[in-house]
C-alpha cells in the first residue's frame, strides 16, 4: 500500500497527540509531536538563562539554536516514543506548566520556527508519517494527502489538562490551565509566522463530546477512504 502523509493540526489540549500516537502505532507510521520539540526549544531556554523576567533574549536563543539537538525515542514501556533533548529524555519536562506557560512566545519566533519546520520537513520527506502541531497541514506539509483540524472549547481542553496533570500526581488549578489555554489559543492564531488555522482542504473534528475510541474510529475510517483513493 503506498504510504501517505498525515498532518494533524488544532488547538493546545485537544487531544491531537492522543489520536496522532494511536494512529501511527495501529498502521505502522512513524509519529512526531511537532509540539514537543517547541517544547524542548522552552525547556533549554528555561533552563539557559534565555528567558529575563519573562522577556526572550531572542539573540542568544538565535545562536544557540545549533546547539539544540531533539530527537525521539520509542519507549518500550508505554510502546509511545519519548523526547529527548541533546541526549537526555526530557519527556516528563516538557509536559509541566512551566513550559507550557512559556512555549507559545517561543513558538512565535520566526527563526525557531524555520529551524523546527525544516527539521520536521526532513524527518518527513519519506512519507509513512503522522505528524501533529499547529501549522503541519498548512506549512511543513501543505501537500499532505489527509489533513485533519482538531478543536474542542477551551473549558474542556483546561479539563482534560487539569485531569492529566493530577493523574500524574502534579499539582494544578483549573482556572490557571484555563487561563493558559485562552492566551495560547490567541498567540496561536495571532502570530505572524504560521498562526494556527484550518487549512483549506482539512477535515474538522470537534471532538468536545467524543470518546477517546469514537475518535479513533473516525480517523481509522478517514485513513482508509484516503489510502483506498491513492
Amino acid at each position: 500500500m503506498k504510504k501517505i502523509t498525515i498532518a494533524i493540526d488544532g488547538f493546545s489540549s485537544c487531544g491531537k497527540s492522543t489520536m496522532a500516537k494511536d494512529l501511527a502505532r495501529e498502521i505502522g507510521y512513524i509519529y512526531i509531536d511537532s509540539g514537543a520539540m517547541y517544547r524542548a526549544v522552552t525547556l533549554y531556554s528555561l533552563r539557559n538563562g534565555i528567558f529575563h523576567n519573562g522577556d526572550i533574549d531572542t539573540e542568544k536563543l538565535k545562536a544557540e539554536m545549533n546547539n539544540i539537538h531533539i530527537s525521539f525515542r520509542l519507549n518500550p514501556e508505554t510502546g509511545k516514543p519519548d523526547t529527548y533533548l541533546n541526549e537526555v529524555n526530557v519527556e516528563k519536562d516538557i509536559r509541566t506548566m512551566e513550559v507550557s506557560s512559556h512555549v507559545s512566545p517561543i513558538a512565535a519566533l520566526d527563526f525557531v520556527r524555520e529551524a523546527l519546520v525544516a527539521r520536521q520537513q526532513e524527518m518527513g520527506k519519506e512519507k509513512g508519517i503522522v505528524m501533529d502541531g499547529r501549522d503541519i497541514g498548512t506549512t511543513v506539509f501543505p501537500d499532505a494527502e489527509l489533513k485533519v483540524f482538531v478543536t474542542a472549547s477551551p473549558e474542556i481542553r483546561a479539563q482534560r489538562r487539569y485531569d492529566e496533570l493530577k493523574a500524574k500526581g502534579e499539582e494544578a488549578s483549573y482556572d490557571e490551565i484555563l487561563e493558559n489555554v485562552k492566551q495560547r489559543d490567541y498567540i496561536d492564531q495571532h502570530r505572524e509566522v504560521s498562526p494556527l488555522r484550518k487549512a483549506d482542504d482539512a477535515l474538522l473534528l470537534d471532538n468536545s463530546h467524543l470518546t477517546i475510541a469514537e475518535q479513533k474510529a473516525w480517523l481509522a475510517d478517514q485513513f482508509a477512504k484516503v489510502t483506498a483513493e491513492a
